[in-house]
């Protein structure tokens, strides 16, 4: 980007930029180097090992080659106000990069995978939530995306059998979500108030929360999966909970 900027600030068309990632020995600096002296150039790099930099600039007074070193000023910079010795390990932006990527990838599998809206992603999931409605099975799957996971979710109700790809994958990857049915008479009461639904619709009666909470356990029992109580539970309890009884031997 430096050298782009650098280029516009000139007939931009004139200049070919030329970039070598990965440099990761001083033989490759010096191939480099007794390549680019051949044309009239400017070495821009950001090497951090002090090493590396100290064999770039010895190639380049060889060859009488002009060297600009955009990370060393800023390095220091940083390095004096913050008094703190700086890792000089090459890649971390590109680790930071992957890291990033990974969690977006997560997020976007947890979108695409709520709410048991296609059972094909159970078979590519990391993990699989399900439990009835209101067992904050979408809040975990967000919060565990943000983890690198991905999580799809899958409601049960006793009117819809779960997709056969539920019994497919490993009881290991699911993990079945129960609530207290007077707490989720609560939750569901007031979910209805907020779509200004009649409180006293089925969807939020103890006898239909009965029904389906018992209807639910026996899918978790038949998949042999673990079962959290999530009843005042926060988001991250439940995560670390799950996290500990799914992923603790993983480098999630």
């Amino acid at each position: 980007m430096v050298a782009r900027a650098t280029a516009s600030q000139f007939d931009s068309g004139k200049f070919d930029i030329v970039r070598i990632p990965y440099i990761t020995s001083a033989v490759q600096i010096k191939e480099t180097l007794r390549e680019a002296s051949k044309h009239p150039c400017v070495i821009c790099h950001t090497l951090v090992s002090p090493d590396l930099r100290d064999a770039l600039l010895e190639e380049a007074k060889k060859y009488d080659l002009i060297t600009v070193d955009i990370m060393g000023p800023m390095i220091r910079a940083v390095q004096s106000v913050a008094d703190m010795t700086p890792k000089l390990k090459p890649g971390l932006i590109h680790l930071l990069d992957q890291d990033y990527f990974k969690r977006v990838e997560a997020i976007e599998f947890a979108v695409k995978y709520d709410d048991g809206k296609n059972p094909w992603g159970l078979l590519k999931a990391d993990l699989i939530l399900v439990g009835v409605s209101r067992t904050s099975k979408t809040p975990l799957s967000m919060y565990l995306a943000h983890k690198k996971i991905k999580v799809a979710n899958v409601p049960l109700v006793p009117e819809v059998p779960p997709p056969d790809e539920l019994f497919q994958v490993t009881p290991q990857k699911v993990v079945g979500l129960i609530i207290d049915s007077h707490k989720l008479n609560e939750i569901r009461a007031e979910r209805l108030k907020i779509m200004r639904l009649p409180p006293d619709a089925n969807y939020a009666t103890l006898n239909r929360i009965g029904e389906e909470l018992e209807y639910a356990t026996k899918i978790m029992e038949r998949i042999g999966c673990p079962i959290i109580d999530v009843s005042n539970k926060a988001i991250e309890e439940t995560a670390n909970k799950i996290l500990e009884l799914v992923f603790k031997s993983s480098n999630h």
